[in-house]
Order: structure tokens, then sequence, then C-alpha cells
């Protein structure tokens, strides 16, 4: 009897999986037998994280990739292709910015539109006719907290996250009749590398007090855990899963229901 959660004779591809949530999301699903083909656009990230897995006796494989450029993710899903079906997708990589509107530059926009926003709808993109032709796939989408509450100084980040929430719905939409699931994540703040190098650098003479006020923005009083949103991830892309599609799965502490 094949154990739940199972992965085994999946292949998945995980964008951003090199580190933080990513990472956590690529090794998960190799430890439940996934075939994880990591695509990042920092090879030193997704190189270690491909060795880290292959140490353990699990398969994966790095492809150097900028979800932002439609052709670089074109190339590496025919690339995947020509060895591999797909039967999972997972748009995990994005990048955060902070400040209101009086303080987010045009560029600021365009810099996260062009990764939060088009790299999804890229590998979706290039990923849906497959999909369809095997009449079975299941994507999931990194939204945020941030993708249905007003968060502070969060205005560039929370419309690309607001996109990807829309996105999900609309996906599901349009391909449930073709064996397609598409539902998405939306966490709080995880406790990542990202975060420990953001207060270092805003905040060095108060790295504790601010980690410290930032858990407490969690009612639950802590930060989440990146295995904890790996093993929402794997669930939703388990056949376990397989009645749900269309749905967000706020992973936050209690942050949307009990901050009121």
């Amino acid at each position: 009897m094949m154990p739940k959660f199972s992965l085994k004779n999946k292949v998945a591809i995980i964008t951003g999986g090199g580190s933080g949530i990513g990472k956590a999301i690529s090794k998960t699903f190799a430890a439940q037998g996934a075939f994880v083909h990591i695509l990042d656009f920092n090879k030193k990230n997704g190189s270690t994280t491909v060795r880290e897995i292959q140490e353990n006796k699990h398969l994966a494989k790095f492809h150097f990739c900028d979800v932002s450029n439609q052709k670089s993710v074109v190339n590496v899903i025919q690339d995947i292709r020509k060895e591999n079906r797909i039967d999972i997708l997972v748009n995990n990589a994005g990048i955060a910015h902070i400040g209101n509107i009086e303080n987010t530059e045009e560029a600021d926009l365009d810099r996260l539109y062009s990764i939060n926003i088009k790299g999804v709808y890229h590998c979706i993109k290039a990923c849906i006719g497959h999909f369809k032709n095997q009449k079975k796939g299941v994507i999931l989408n990194m939204a945020s907290i941030a993708s249905s509450v007003g968060i502070d100084d969060r205005f560039a980040y929370s419309m690309t996250k607001g996109a990807v929430l829309t996105m999900t719905y609309s996906v599901a939409k349009d391909y449930v009749h073709d064996g397609i699931r598409c539902n998405c994540i939306s966490p709080a703040r995880v406790h990542t590398p990202f975060v420990d190098g953001f207060i270092k650098e805003n905040y060095p003479d108060n790295i504790d007090a601010v980690f410290d006020k930032l858990s407490k923005t969690q009612p639950i009083g802590r930060m989440g855990k990146p295995d904890e949103i790996a093993n929402l991830a794997l669930y939703l892309c388990s056949d376990e899963a397989g009645f749900i599609t269309g749905t967000d799965f706020p992973i936050d502490g209690g942050f949307i229901k009990l901050n009121g």
C-alpha cells in the first residue's frame, strides 16, 4: 500500500527552489519520491540544494532560469520535457519590497511585476498545454496574506501577490475540466535567511528586539517555519488532495482571522 502523501514517480518543477521556502519544498518533495527540477536564478543556491537532495539518495536537477524572461522559461521547460513528463508545478519564485505608494518608484513596480506576476504567468503558460494533453496536472502558487488583507508598507508586494491569488482562481476555473488543479498558499511571515538578512541590514543594533517584534506579528507568537509551508505544499500537490482546486490556503499563525 502506497504511504499517504507519496510523490513517488511524480515529476515536480519548483521555481526559486534553491533557498528559503522553495528549498524546503524541494527537499520535502524529493524525500517523498518526486524527481525535483529546481529552477532558480541563483546558481549557487540551486546547485547546493540539488547536491543536498542527491546526498540523501533522492532525485533532483538544477536549471538556471530567469522566470521573468519567457524565453528562458520556455527553453527550460522544453529541456525537462525531453527527459520527463511534468506532474507538478510550484510557482514559488518571488521578491519582496517595502514601501507605500509614495516611496515606490516605477522601477520597483516593474521589477516586482516582472518576477512575481509575469514569472508565474510564464511558468503556467509553458506547462499548461502539457497538462492538458495528459489530462492531469497540479499547479501550486505562492501567494501571501498580503493578497487578501492590508499590510503596512507593502504596496507593490501586495499588488503582485493579489494578482497571484486571482490568477490561481482564473486558472482553476478555466482548466477544471482538463484534470488540472490549481491552488495557492498564503503564508504570513516565515523565518528564512531573507528575514535574518533584512533585520541584520536594517536594524544591526537591535536584531533581537526586531526579530521578537516581527515574530509577535502573528497571534501564535512566532514566525512560520519553511518546513511547515512545505508540508502544506506536499499535501496540496499529492493525490490525497485530488478534490481541492481553486482555493487559497492561509498558513499564518492566526494573522488574518485573529488580528481584528
